[in-house]
């Protein structure tokens, strides 16, 4: 039985990108989460007045690949002590941010930041919000798999082993 995981960790390109290069995720669709706005659209979300996150929303098979392996994935994808932008990118929509799925997923999420601050591999805070999922509104077609559809590999994000296993 597979379940969801939802991350925001900047431009949704490269985060899909890099998850879907993860055994055990079965799936992926990037979007907006965490707004106000009913089904916005790219150019709603870039406005920055939406408060919609870019996030992926992936499902994984739990046998092959567990939350908390998703979770250190996010955390060597990203800088997640910078708040509302990743590299180039800036605003709201960029921000760092763990949706989570259940009461199971929010302990996991918690946790996992505290063992990441303990491990002091960041050299500010962790800005990262951890916060309940809610209405996921997948992007336009043109954004899927966008690296893919193009033949671009390596994306916009790198992923950096950083957490010991």
């Amino acid at each position: 039985m597979t379940q969801l995981a939802t991350f925001g960790a900047g431009c949704f390109w490269g985060v899909e990108a890099l998850f879907r290069e993860v055994p055990g995720v079965k799936s992926t669709a990037v979007g907006y989460l965490g707004g106000t706005l009913q089904n916005p659209t790219y150019r709603d979300v870039c406005t920055g007045r939406t408060g919609h996150a870019e996030v992926l929303q992936l499902e994984f098979d739990p046998a092959v690949v567990s939350y908390d392996e998703l979770l250190n994935v996010f955390w060597e994808i990203h800088d997640p002590t910078t708040l509302n932008s990743q590299g180039p990118d800036h605003g709201t929509q960029y921000r760092s941010a763990i949706f989570f799925h259940s009461p199971e997923q929010e302990a996991a999420a918690r946790a996992s930041k505290a063992r990441v601050e303990a491990l002091g591999i960041f050299p500010r805070p962790i800005v990262t919000e951890i916060t309940p999922t809610s209405t996921f509104y997948a992007a336009e077609d043109y954004h899927q798999q966008y690296f893919e559809k193009r033949g671009i590999h390596g994306g916009c994000h790198v992923r950096r082993h950083l957490i010991p296993r």
